[in-house]
């Protein structure tokens, strides 16, 4: 990436943390622009990036062991101030002369702390509250130019700063919302000590994006395959306002959208200047899919489909110079993430069609994360329907019915899905609740109706809250909103005579069924 040259950078060096990515969100939270490194990010690499500040985040392992991840010391003699976070606190102290040791008492969860307000972090906080904890090691010697400037009942290095190096560490986790002040704490140490100015707007991007675009693409023709999903549109709409009429926008509605939802995508992008091309292939994916109950052999028909009709498409066209997809930067974290497990894989456009001769890729979104491509949607004036539309898998209702996928189940599923979002959206939670949505079970139970016997459908409802979809919980929705709703859809939609609500958190299940 080279988006760094134009803002002032805060490097997070990532050590295995499962909260690196919410560091990097939290930075640019505070106006101040970050990227997510590997720990292995060679010492030139990094001065190029030219950081006014570096972040080394937590880790799994235990930073007096060989084996475990370690950086030069010469990082320290860059004269960039260095925050380290939980396995990043204890790396510094071990590093720079301290000891880390196995503690006697681990802190795990919201722990009550502490603090030294004449430290830079806490400056203006507080000197108690609550800290997130996740450690079983802890520093029982500082080293030599430290003092620690927050301690718990168990942990006497909670915090430490040498302010003369500006090197801090911080042993919980300030990222997370169950620490008290966590947000102020980054804007403390982003404005006080590295300087920060807050050059990081989405207004700012924009322009400079589109003046970019237009640079690179010359007269040259432009190619995007359109989900209707966030990512997408919001590309779209970047690209129509940099290269206009050059742009051809391919949207390709699979028959497993959300009611009326292809609809609103066709409605948003028909008249923006753009070249827009609907494909209804509904039938035809239908057909691929009759008899189909695997969800993963769902997921990789709709994706060779999706391909076979964009590049039927794409023939139509012609010669096309620059292809366009959507990808953001968790999907750069995660697609460079080593050793770690793949859950799941990005598909974005799905793979490349080899209808299309064309010169680049064109990742306009590649350097932001999920709420900043939700502003830069609204900097370029998308409706707000399309903005703040709920995240929606590739694949679409297809691996929300549990089974066999048919058009009845299909329909059954789009009317009560429609239902639940309205009441939601009703009662003022559509904010609030990160991401809802209705499974079609392919359980059949008995119920009655009137005096007369049923034997239809279940119908789960899914309500979730969270901050980076890796970890969820279970949305605490209000009885008479889901009331509301279970009464709707089973006096409303014929074919579903049970509603149940799904209280699992993100893990042990995940956030869609399939």
């Amino acid at each position: 990436m080279v988006f760094f040259l134009n803002h002032q950078t805060v490097l997070v060096l990532d050590f295995g943390g499962q909260y690196n990515q919410l560091i990097a969100r939290r930075v640019r939270e505070c106006g101040v622009y970050c990227e997510v490194k590997s720990y292995k990010t060679p010492l030139e690499e990094i001065k190029r990036m030219k950081p006014v500040g570096i972040i080394f985040t937590g880790g799994p392992n235990s930073a007096y062991l060989e084996d475990s991840p370690h950086i030069s010391r010469e990082i320290f003699e860059l004269g960039i101030p260095v925050l380290g976070i939980c396995y990043g606190i204890h790396l510094m102290a071990h590093l720079l002369g301290g000891n880390v040791t196995a503690a006697v008492t681990s802190e795990y969860g919201k722990t009550p702390t502490s603090y030294i307000s004449s430290c830079a972090l806490f400056d203006g906080l507080p000197a108690e509250g609550i800290s997130w904890m996740s450690h079983t090691d802890y520093i029982d010697r500082l080293p030599a130019g430290f003092v620690s400037t927050a301690h718990t009942a168990d942990c006497p290095v909670a915090a430490m700063e040498d302010p003369a190096r500006r090197f801090y560490g911080m042993q919980f986790h300030p990222e997370v919302m169950h620490t008290e002040n966590g947000l102020a704490m980054l804007h403390n140490f982003l404005y006080k000590v590295c300087g920060c100015t807050g050059d990081w707007t989405m207004g700012g991007y924009a322009e400079t994006e589109i003046a970019s675009i237009r640079e690179k693409v010359g007269d040259g023709k432009v190619l995007l395959a359109l989900s209707g999903g966030v990512d997408s549109s919001v590309a779209a709409a970047l690209l129509a306002k940099a290269v206009g009429s050059q742009l051809t926008c391919i949207f390709v509605d699979h028959g497993l959208m959300r009611k009326n939802e292809g609809d609103e995508v066709e409605a948003a992008f028909r008249d923006s200047g753009m070249n827009f091309i609907r494909v209804n292939a509904g039938a035809r994916f239908l057909g691929k899919l009759a008899g189909i109950s695997d969800p993963e052999t769902k997921r990789k028909i709709i994706g060779e489909e999706f391909i076979r009709v964009f590049e039927e498409e794409a023939k139509k066209i012609g010669k096309v110079d620059y292809l366009v997809q959507g990808t953001i930067y968790p999907d750069v974290i995660e697609s460079g993430a080593g050793d770690a497990a793949v859950i799941k894989s990005h598909h974005n456009v799905g793979g490349l069609p080899d209808a299309v001769d064309f010169k680049e890729i064109i990742e306009p979104l590649r350097p932001l994360f999920k709420d900043e491509v939700r502003k830069l949607g609204l900097e370029l004036g998308l409706k707000d329907y399309l903005v703040w539309r709920q995240p929606f898998p590739g694949p679409g209702l297809a691996i929300r019915i549990i089974g066999e996928i048919t058009p009845e189940k299909v329909s059954l599923l789009q009317e009560a899905d429609f239902i639940f979002r309205d009441e939601i959206t009703k009662a003022g939670l559509d904010r609030e609740i990160h991401q809802y949505f209705a499974v079609l079970t392919n359980i059949q139970s008995v119920g009655v109706m009137g005096d007369g016997r049923t034997y239809d459908y279940a119908l789960a409802l899914r309500g979730v809250t969270t901050t980076d979809f890796m970890t969820a919980d279970f949305a605490r929705i209000p009885y008479e909103v889901l009331s509301a709703a279970s009464s709707r859809i089973v006096n409303g939609v014929k074919g579903i005579n049970r509603v149940v609500y799904d209280i699992t958190t993100k893990p042990p299940a995940t956030i869609e069924w399939e």
